[in-house]
Formats: C-alpha cells, sequence, structure tokens
C-alpha cells in the first residue's frame, strides 16, 4: 500500500510533468503572439513554396504584398480566394503580389487544392506555424496588405477579400506618398 506521503508526491509529479507538457505543446503550436500594428515595419520571413523555391518577405520590397494564412479545410478562405487570383492577375503587372500562406497542412493536400482551383500567385508553406505567430494569426483567413516599403498598412482578420476590396487597398497603398525621414534645421 502507498503512504498518503508518496501518494502526494506521486500526484504532484504527474500534475509537474502534465504542466511541463502543456506548457512545451503551447509554445510549439500556439496561435499568433500579437497582431502587427498598421504602420509598423514586418519582420523578414522565410518560407519555401510547393516547387521547393525559398520565398523571402524582403524580395518583393517595393511591391504592395497581400499576406494571407489560409487552409483548405477553411471554407471563408477558399471563397476568397478567387479574387485573389483575379485581383493578382489584373494588378501583378502594377507591383502587386500575393503570398498565399499556407498553415500547418501536408502539401500533398495544399498542392491538390492549388491544381483544382487554379491558382498561379506563389503558394508558401508555414510547416511549423512560425510565420503564423510572427504576424499574430489566431483563426483562418487572415489577410495583411504590406506596403512597398515594407510596412502593414491593413489587418484583415476573418473578413472575406473580394476583388473590389482588393483593388480599393492596393489603390490606396499605392497613392501614399513614402515616409520621409525628418530634417534636422
Amino acid at each position: 500500500m502507498i503512504s498518503h506521503r508518496s501518494r502526494r508526491y506521486l500526484l504532484a509529479t504527474i500534475l509537474a510533468l502534465s504542466l511541463i507538457g502543456i506548457v512545451g505543446l503551447s509554445q510549439s503550436w500556439s496561435m499568433g503572439s500579437r497582431v502587427p500594428a498598421v504602420g509598423m515595419p514586418v519582420d523578414e520571413f522565410r518560407l519555401v513554396d510547393l516547387e521547393g523555391q525559398m520565398h523571402s518577405l524582403s524580395q518583393y520590397r517595393g511591391k504592395v504584398v497581400l499576406v494571407n494564412f489560409w487552409a483548405t479545410w477553411c471554407k471563408p478562405c477558399t471563397t476568397e480566394m478567387p479574387a485573389m487570383q483575379a485581383s493578382f492577375d489584373k494588378l501583378r503587372d502594377k507591383g502587386f503580389v500575393v503570398l498565399a500562406i499556407n498553415e500547418l497542412e501536408y502539401e500533398v493536400k495544399v498542392r491538390e487544392h492549388v491544381k483544382q482551383y487554379g491558382h498561379t500567385f506563389p503558394v508558401l508553406l508555414d510547416r511549423d506555424n512560425k510565420v503564423a505567430n510572427q504576424f499574430g494569426v489566431f483563426g483562418l483567413p487572415v489577410s495583411v496588405f504590406i506596403d512597398p516599403q515594407g510596412r502593414v498598412q491593413e489587418y484583415i482578420k476573418g473578413g472575406l477579400l473580394t476583388e473590389q476590396m482588393i483593388h480599393d487597398v492596393v489603390a490606396k497603398i499605392q497613392k501614399q506618398e513614402p515616409v520621409k525621414a525628418a530634417s534636422i534645421r
């Protein structure tokens, strides 16, 4: 028979190990930490696409970038993607890029989806959820419009993108004057 003291020690040990496991899981699978503020620069990220090519946010400096977090199981995500494709087709020659970042899904499933819907914009794989965490993503879809200087200009959580909305946001961003350094007199 186990003594009362041994039972308490065993229970405390099990509780401590359970908490360690939960904390470990939450750190590796945590959703986003904080949403980037409008006007703030976006930290660099690098992700691979379905062809094995590495993409970095900095390679698109000078363009308006729509970073869209999505998954194949997310109905609103798949509903808004035709508007993203149409906007990409119409605006890519005018300095607009779509980076569709898939969260935590098997590459085969993502590849099937892209083939089925005919997406031609870059589809990147966030296999460890690191970039989603960087952008404070909690729930899908999330769309972030980044200006040519690399600053967040719009953060849309859960709202369905339409072609008109994308065109309006891109036009607004492209009309803005670049931030000028303060001059000293």
